[in-house]
């Protein structure tokens, strides 16, 4: 090989690595770009919505963990029950980021303590409540909703004491709407007593719905809504006449009072890191 003929080589090598360089970073960039314009997309769609199923209207608030964090509250810095949605921080402690979303968040004492499970930032502060008794929260199965990371579960109460799965967040409630598909073995559709209602389900490890009646349903009515239209493999029960959401996206602003546990959804900042802000109430 001559000397001009080794140069022409050298050089098409040279041409064609970086064209390959340069091919990689474009699939790279373009791999971004995608994912950052679906997170967009999710995160610039309301995340509530009216349904209709049956005769009767629903508001269904659906939230991946992976877009947004789930908080929950009891009590303030000076012991006091937050008591009402509107007293919970409108802004994350941690990140600043909006509240999109608040409900209440299960049964509750005359106090306004939880019945049963409570879990807050790690921190266990009421134990399960495995007992027998009267009311709803005892209308076995109960069971717990839990939150770890970008994750959810609700299981029925004893698999969880079997199971003992980690939580940042948890609340005790009942009774279980649906249990693995199933609607609550104690649910007839023949029962009459009809009362407005809230509660949360689960849709995939990642996905939380929240469903709160506009018009008063049965127990039967309520937990075949979360199975056959929103599609819930479980269900748990949160109350009923008390129920309450704050919903911006569909203009709800309930102000009912006390409430006992209350679930905040606060949006996430998937692009960069903000400074904690003061807490607004």
């Amino acid at each position: 090989m001559n000397c001009l003929s080794w140069k022409r080589c050298r050089a098409n090598q040279t041409l064609f690595t970086v064209m390959r360089s340069s091919y990689a970073v474009f699939l790279c960039v373009s791999a971004i770009y995608l994912f950052a314009a679906r997170l967009l997309h999710a995160e610039d769609s309301p995340p509530c919505r009216i349904v209709s199923y049956e005769k009767h209207s629903f508001v269904v608030c659906e939230f991946d963990l992976r877009q947004y964090t789930l908080r929950v509250f009891w009590r303030q810095r000076d012991g006091q029950p937050y008591g009402s949605l509107r007293n919970i921080p409108r802004r994350d402690p941690l990140n600043n980021q909006p509240l999109v979303f608040a409900t209440n968040g299960g049964m509750y004492r005359s106090d306004g303590s939880p019945v049963g499970l409570y879990v807050e930032n790690g921190r266990e502060l009421v134990n399960t409540d495995s007992t027998a008794g009267a009311g709803n929260f005892y209308l076995k199965p109960n069971g717990i909703f839990y939150v770890r990371g970008d994750t959810a579960g609700i299981l029925e109460t004893g698999r969880f004491l079997r199971q003992r799965p980690s939580a940042d967040n948890a609340t005790q409630s009942g009774p279980m709407l649906v249990i693995d598909h199933r609607i609550h073995p104690r649910f007839s559709p023949n029962n009459r007593s009809q009362k407005i209602r809230n509660g949360v389900g689960i849709v995939d490890s990642n996905r939380v719905i929240f469903a709160i009646s506009n018009d008063p349903v049965t127990f039967n009515e309520f937990a075949t809504f979360f199975r056959d239209n929103l599609h819930c493999s479980d269900a748990l029960y949160l109350d009923g006449s008390i129920s309450s959401i704050y919903a911006p996206s569909v203009q709800r602003t309930d102000n009912l009072w006390p409430l006992g546990p209350i679930i905040g959804v606060y949006a996430r900042n998937w692009l960069r890191a903000l400074p904690s802000g003061s807490v607004l109430h």
